[in-house]
């Protein structure tokens, strides 16, 4: 069964059993929605669809985005990534993961407030996620 591994400073500390997820999140200057779809491919994560809720700094739909219901959407065309870096900032809103019809914040699902400045991976379990760290 496929699932998705968040973890801070190389430890896993929480998982989301699905293959799929989405990640939202409020822009830091421009206070506009981006969400992001992603799924597990191999051992990697394919961005699916990406989708913004208006235009600004740095938030620029590219060629071929369409405007549906107040959302420009377009599915990206990019490589795999291996892993995302979420980074943590006590200046904006909490990041908010959904999947399988369930949906919270960040640090919810990591059952603790992340430090600011605090990154966590976002990654496809794998043994290798799982190996204790040398002592």
């Amino acid at each position: 069964m496929d699932a998705v591994c968040l973890l801070i400073a190389g430890v896993v500390r929480a998982t989301l059993p699905t293959a799929e997820f989405s990640l939202a999140w409020d822009h830091s200057v421009e206070k506009t929605r981006w969400e992001e779809r992603y799924r597990i491919d191999g051992s990697r994560l394919e961005l699916t669809e990406a989708r913004v809720q208006g235009m600004g700094a740095g938030m620029e739909p590219p060629p071929g985005a369409v405007l549906e219901s107040g959302w420009w959407r377009w599915q990206p065309r990019r490589e795999a990534l291996s892993e995302l870096r979420l980074t943590y900032s006590t200046y904006t809103t909490d990041y908010r993961l959904c999947w399988d019809h369930h949906c919270a914040d960040l640090a919810t699902v990591l059952g603790k407030q992340p430090r600011d400045g605090e990154v966590v991976s976002v990654q496809p379990c794998t043994s290798s996620s799982f190996k204790t760290p040398p002592m």
